[in-house]
């Protein structure tokens, strides 16, 4: 969960740094069942419409993944088809954007884009050529540090009284 949230309020953060005003956690936007992305751009992103995301880091070492972890990037693309169809009421009135990550790394291929398409903004706003590349380590290095946290705590420890 912490690892989601670093890697949400990153992509935020950027929004907001490229003069792009965005809400985290918007409510209000499904009538139905509650469901609400992890934020929405306040103006268009593109195409007259605003963007909406989701960010979901997926573990490729799971069960669930093994399968569809043998081509770099296959458990992130399955993971933003599923973000996709669960954001599907959204679709008449914001582009939706998923965001899957895989702990090991890749990212899906609209992901990238929509992160260079960040990041060019980022450029046009600071002047800084570099901001996509930044902005691509900001988010690799997150992901990495969870996954530290995570093998980390898999670890046996010996007892304190193991002298």
């Amino acid at each position: 969960m912490a690892r989601h949230h670093q890697v949400n309020d990153l992509v935020w953060r950027s929004l907001c740094k490229a003069n792009i005003p965005a809400v985290k956690e918007p409510s209000g936007l499904a009538r139905d069942d509650g469901k609400r992305p992890d934020g929405i751009t306040l103006i268009p992103w593109q195409a007259g419409k605003s963007v909406a995301w989701d960010v979901t880091v997926v573990n490729t070492v799971a069960n669930s993944y093994v399968d569809v972890s043998t081509s770099p990037g296959g458990a992130a693309e399955q993971a933003a088809e599923r973000k996709t169809l669960k954001y599907s009421f959204l679709q008449s009135t914001f582009s939706f954007q998923p965001l899957a990550f895989e702990s090991l790394g890749p990212m899906h291929a609209s992901a990238i884009d929509f992160i260079s398409e960040l990041g060019h903004r980022l450029t046009s706003v600071s002047g800084d050529p570099r901001e996509s590349a930044y902005l691509f380590q900001r988010l690799s290095l997150s992901i990495q540090r969870y996954n530290a946290i995570t093998f980390t705590g898999s670890f046996l420890h010996p007892p304190d009284d193991a002298d």
